[in-house]
């Protein structure tokens, strides 16, 4: 029975390549003709395969809706907070987790520091989108058209001198960002925080979310506060691995 399922399992990601004949399907399976036929009948009659009118059999819309409601029912914020809660654990900084939805740039989760000294920031408040690490990571993924036109329709504070001065800035911030694959906010929305973040990736590899360590200045300095990016991108990473169904989920700290 394990050897059937194995071998049904094994023609979803052939067909993924695009519509194959019975022919071609026995031969990636290895198996005889009616071996795939009943394979594939069985998947079909499940929706989770189609056969056209050329003969060849691609995958199913019952596959793909399903694909499709198991994403949107997925919850970001479960999957990356023991990730975020470990990362805070080895690092004791302030961690935070944020997403894009209708032109803001939203915290959804956030791990305060072990020091006295708390961050402002709150689940659910907008993010400073003009200097902000996280929203860096996540406008940067916007295709250009609508990423320039977001840029040009924004205002731009001065928080701090190192605050993002305007659109043709922050264009080039965000295409730092887009190449690097990591960004940062060195004092430009508060003198004294500083913050490195990294982007959290769905199967198709679009940015879903953002996740940040920020410390301030009396802490660790901007210098050593960057030292920890490798350790953040790879938290990060973590996160994409279980969100996109690539790598199992670790044990909860």
């Amino acid at each position: 029975m394990s050897q059937t399922v194995d071998r049904a399992l094994s023609i979803l990601p052939l067909l993924a390549e695009g519509p194959a004949d019975l022919g071609t399907v026995a031969d990636r399976l290895g198996v005889h003709k009616s071996t795939a036929l009943r394979l594939l009948r069985t998947l079909h009659e499940h929706g989770m395969v189609y056969r056209q009118s050329d003969q060849r059999y691609r995958l199913g819309a019952r596959l793909i809706a399903l694909a499709q409601e198991a994403m949107e029912n997925l919850d970001i914020r479960e999957i990356a907070h023991p990730h975020l809660v470990r990362l805070n654990e080895q690092i004791g900084h302030t961690v935070h987790l944020a997403v894009y939805e209708e032109d803001e740039v939203l915290y959804i989760d956030k791990v305060e520091s072990r020091y006295p000294v708390r961050m402002y920031s709150r689940i659910g408040k907008p993010v400073a989108i003009t200097v902000a690490a996280v929203a860096k990571l996540l406008l940067a993924d916007l295709p250009e058209p609508e990423r320039r036109a977001l840029a040009e329709k924004l205002d731009y504070p001065m928080y701090t001198s190192r605050s993002t001065p305007n659109a043709a800035a922050f264009l080039r911030e965000l295409d730092k960002a887009r190449e690097q694959g990591w960004a940062s906010d060195l004092g430009g929305h508060e003198e004294s925080i500083n913050c490195v973040a990294a982007p959290v990736r769905g199967a198709d590899g679009r940015v879903v979310a953002a996740m940040s360590v920020s410390a301030p200045n009396v802490v660790v300095t901007a210098d050593e506060l960057l030292t920890l990016l490798p350790l953040v991108r790879r938290t990060a990473d973590e996160i994409t691995g279980e969100y996109s169904g690539k790598t199992p989920a670790k044990d909860a700290p």
